[in-house]
């Protein structure tokens, strides 16, 4: 089942005024697209997308006084009846015809009101709701904010990722979340990462305890939230393992529905962790401008094999 948010919370998010159906308040909101019933003023109600939050603007409402009492209590009573509509918001503080008042009272259909241009509203709570129903989850790692680019480092437990994150701190970068971060898509490809409300700004260091970043090194060292653009996994060095070491293979991982690059890092005793992490994202910067160190030396080595295998025919 998808997520959802309460109509209460439309209306702390964006203090409106509650003018009926105060007892609606509860019902739940399932899409982030909104709706203004222009056509269901009409009296056409063929294709009504009921389960979205609906809009009254100056449009809708200068049209219904167009309208006969009966058929403005009509249009509202079939309007307000609709169990899965979440509500309505009336905009630009316009006041709210009687019709719609009375029916929502009977039906519980909470009827909301704000003082924004209609324009203006709706695209603010399109964006609010979007982050709110964004398709999420729940990840074991550690987010920092490295050079700007937002890292999520994982890893089996133990391996070094809270370490590693604290060496990044000390060194300048910005730590996002420990050991579980939230993950929701906001957008297609793009996933932002923040800190459950009970971790935030804490790190946890095995034979020190939980550590407050904020307090210990400045606000400067913590970021809330964070666009997630590399994934970092660490594992235990094997011997017997091959490790890409040009870097011409690029991985990918998937997180809901977008595949992030992936670079994997061994981990072995004397390696710094930190710093190699640290190269890593200045590396993967070059390359989004256009500069693949591995590529270029790929090609100088094939021109030189090539340069000595003429000379050889001379």
């Amino acid at each position: 089942m998808g997520k959802k948010t309460k109509v209460s919370d439309l209306v702390q998010a964006f203090q409106l005024e509650v003018l009926a159906g105060e007892q609606g308040l509860n019902r739940l909101i399932k899409v982030a697209d909104l709706y203004r019933p222009g056509l269901e003023i009409a009296g056409y109600f063929a294709y009504h997308p009921k389960e979205r939050v609906q809009i009254l603007g100056k449009t809708e409402l200068t049209f219904f006084e167009t309208l006969t009492a009966e058929e403005r209590r009509d249009r509202m009573q079939r309007m307000c009846a609709e169990e899965e509509t979440p509500c309505y918001v009336i905009t630009r503080g316009m006041t709210a015809p009687v019709e719609i008042l009375e029916a929502a009272d009977e039906y519980g259909m909470p009827i909301l009101r704000s003082t924004i241009a209609t324009t203006t509203l709706v695209s603010r709570i399109t964006g609010f709701l979007e982050n709110k129903l964004a398709p999420s989850t729940t990840i074991h790692g550690v987010l920092v904010d490295v050079y700007g680019i937002g890292m999520l480092i994982t890893g089996s437990s133990g391996i070094g990722k809270s370490e590693t994150a604290l060496e990044l701190v000390k060194r300048g970068h910005r730590l996002v979340a420990d050991d579980a971060v939230e993950i929701r898509q906001v957008a297609e490809n793009v996933l932002i990462g923040n800190a459950p409300e009970l971790i935030k700004h804490l790190l946890e260091i095995r034979g020190v305890g939980i550590i407050n970043v904020m307090t210990l090194f400045g606000a400067g060292a913590i970021r809330n939230v964070k666009k997630i653009t590399l994934v970092i996994r660490l594992e235990t060095w094997q011997q017997d393992k091959e490790y890409d070491r040009l870097g011409l293979d690029e991985e990918t991982t998937r997180i809901i529905d977008t595949d992030l690059p992936l670079v994997t890092i061994p981990v072995r005793p004397g390696r710094n962790l930190a710093v190699i992490i640290e190269v890593a994202g200045m590396n993967f910067r070059l390359k989004r401008m256009g500069y693949n160190a591995a590529l270029q030396f790929t090609n100088k080595l094939t021109e030189t094999l090539a340069g000595d295998l003429d000379d050889s025919d001379v």
